[in-house]
């Protein structure tokens, strides 16, 4: 089995990340051209050097699930959930194969409840293709620990920030906090040429924001939708900003940390970008 490098304690404490998990399989499959989707899948090979020692466990927010409260998933070795549609059967055989993380489920709930939240277990569910496809490519070896945490269904802004604030510790616990999701998604507008400047414009507002102090930032990502612009609705059209607010949970889990753009490209004709939060 492969066994990663062990760093110093002193260097234990982990960013909070937001990353794009591509569309469905994408990484595991051709396309046309060949290259699409190589410099995002570059970005999350890297991620493991990146980080200031190897993680106690990752704890991942998908864009894939909502639930009424923040929900956690499966804590054992959860199967996958093949959440895509119409892609090559190579992909519905697709396995990640790492443990579950049942004693960080036992902390983050310490958490949740002790910041007024109330959250829920789902012992049954799975892990959606906004959790093992990105971890497949970003930590092949599946030898570190994952833990899902929802979304909450009612797509509010503050409330996401104000979730990723409860569970900034586990930073200081060698807990890597992940948000999955795109920083662009809006199915229409993939592929169209008038989404090239409107996706640009909006992921430039997202660098600006992710950057400023702690309060300016969350004031400004808990009213994204009207703080951004035209640019942020066009981007993520209402009640489909699910992949949006991962982002939202990794800024709120950086607590007094900066944020900045890590990596961006240009993909389907529009502009996708990671960040990260020190």
């Amino acid at each position: 089995m492969h066994t990663p490098p062990q760093a110093p304690a002193s260097a234990l404490r982990q960013p909070s990340l937001f990353i794009p998990h591509g569309a469905g399989p994408c990484f595991f499959m051709d396309w046309n051209p060949p290259d699409t989707w190589d410099r995002a899948a570059a970005y999350l090979r890297g991620i493991p050097a990146s980080l200031p020692a190897v993680p106690k466990a990752i704890l991942l927010v998908s864009g894939h699930w909502l639930a009424p409260q923040p929900t956690l998933g499966a804590t054992g070795r959860p199967e996958l959930i093949y959440d895509y549609h119409g892609f090559p059967p190579h992909t519905y055989q697709l396995d990640y194969d790492a443990p579950g993380a049942p004693q960080v489920a036992a902390r983050v709930l310490e958490l949740l409840r002790a910041a007024g939240q109330n959250p829920a277990q789902a012992p049954d569910r799975g892990w959606d293709h906004g959790v093992f496809i990105p971890l497949k490519v970003a930590f092949p070896h599946a030898d570190v620990p994952v833990l899902q945490l929802s979304l909450l269904r009612s797509l509010d802004a503050a409330d996401h920030v104000a979730l990723g604030r409860a569970l900034a510790p586990l930073r200081d616990e060698g807990v890597l906090i992940v948000g999955s999701g795109m920083s662009y998604h809006n199915m229409r507008g993939y592929g169209d040429p008038r989404s090239a400047p409107i996706s640009a414009e909006f992921d430039r507002w997202l660098t600006d924001t992710v950057a400023l102090p702690a309060e300016q930032r969350d004031a400004r990502l808990a009213e994204w939708a009207t703080a951004s612009g035209p640019a942020g609705r066009l981007s993520h059209p209402p009640r489909a900003e699910e992949h949006l607010l991962p982002l939202h949970v990794a800024a709120g889990a950086a607590g007094q940390g900066r944020g900045r753009k890590v990596f961006s490209d240009q993909l389907l004709g529009t502009t996708i970008s990671a960040f990260q939060f020190d």
